[in-house]
């Protein structure tokens, strides 16, 4: 019997290209990287191995990056260290991100034998005009393409991921991407607002002048008419950008939106076990050379007080469109919420932006457009 139940988080930092508004710790141009890399991963999960004998891993999510760029040799290895060193449990969600132009049907089912079964499929648009413009490298074709031989390989369970508040993308072709996404009934999608962020091709792009954000309203359009078309379509609305079909929601996401603990390797991955919060060297080299050398790459580490652990608690789980359970805050923190916040949540009632029902704290309609006014209240 294993004492606690966490997740395990994988990160691949390697790309074709870089896409225009992604602020990832990913690298283009560094494949050569490859082979000395996986070599230092597999080194840190082996090192993890001891430290985590009482644990269980209930989800793996293989991200990055573009896990699906790399050759399929080195995932096996990767997968194969990980069930050499942990103890998997019976059913676990194990994830792979793909981006399509990356995929092969014998990709696809190399990924099935090792035993991936859920892929997360960047689409973004379903333009080709619109991609081109992000700086993604592949066509709605090949989307498809890729996708239909997802489903080939076996996988039943998919998500694609979605963005919406695009420079030049209108109402109409977010609803196109939304129409064409639906039809091909994955089980789960994702849908982001764009965020510009400075260190980015569009942020400096912004800086110069040379870029001009979608309005706020149509963005804000974009976001219900996504909601309404996906539940139209079977696909629930249970965080604020992720939707899923029943039992189909991602597992791995839940463990960080419910506070609970995980594991992270790779470089630049973050970790949250035993009241600690670190993370590892986000650069290539000084991962692999910090592994090299004492097989950690650690970085930083931050002591989580109870103070810190209730306030990230309440920020994340507010994310859930179910939001928090008052009894299932005082089972876990012996603490009353309502003693501890009675001000804040009166205060964000009053303006419309939480509700309260049978002692479940959520965000309202008002709330999920403002929700980052919410989060501060309970910093």
């Amino acid at each position: 019997m294993y004492n606690r139940s966490i997740g395990l988080y994988i990160h691949i930092p390697f790309c074709k290209s870089k896409c225009h508004y992604c602020d990832f710790n990913s690298f283009a141009g560094k494949d050569e990287l490859a082979l000395p890399y996986f070599e230092a991963m597999k080194k840190e999960i082996r090192q993890y191995s001891d430290k985590l004998k009482d644990c269980s891993i209930k989800t793996v999510f293989i991200g990055g990056g573009t896990p699906s760029y790399v050759e399929a040799c080195h995932i096996y290895e990767v997968v194969n260290i990980i069930n050499q060193s942990f103890n998997i449990e019976y059913g676990a969600e194990v994830s792979i991100e793909a981006n399509p132009g990356t995929l092969s049907f014998e990709k696809l089912m190399s990924y099935r034998v090792m035993g991936i079964n859920r892929l997360s499929m960047g689409l973004q648009a379903c333009q080709n005009r619109l991609l081109k413009e992000i700086g993604r490298i592949h066509s709605m074709e090949e989307f498809e393409e890729n996708y239909n031989q997802a489903r080939k390989a076996g996988f039943k369970n998919i998500n694609v991921d979605l963005i919406f508040g695009l420079p030049t993308q209108s109402i109409k072709d977010w609803n196109d991407s939304i129409s064409s996404v639906v039809k091909l009934c994955p089980e789960h999608v994702s849908c982001y607002s764009l965020k510009i962020e400075d260190d980015t091709a569009f942020g400096r792009s912004l800086a110069e002048g040379g870029l001009t954000p979608l309005d706020d309203e149509v963005d804000r359009e974009m976001y219900y008419s996504a909601i309404t078309e996906l539940e139209k379509h079977g696909l629930k609305h249970y965080e604020i950008s992720n939707f899923a079909t029943p039992w189909r929601e991602c597992r791995h996401n839940l463990i960080y939106w419910r506070g609970e603990q995980y594991l992270g390797v790779g470089a630049g991955a973050h970790s949250y076990l035993d009241d600690k919060r670190f993370n590892n060297a986000c650069d290539i080299n000084s991962y692999i050379s910090q592994i090299g050398k004492s097989g950690s790459a650690i970085e930083d580490t931050q002591l989580i007080s109870k103070k810190d652990e209730i306030s990230e608690y309440l920020i994340l789980g507010l994310r859930l469109i179910k939001g928090i359970s008052a009894d299932e805050f005082m089972s876990r923190f012996n603490e009353d919420l309502f003693e501890l916040y009675g001000n804040q949540i009166n205060k964000l009632i009053k303006k419309h932006l939480l509700e309260l029902d049978n002692g479940r704290l959520r965000l309202s309609c008002s709330g999920l457009d403002l929700a980052n006014q919410v989060f501060v209240e309970f910093i």
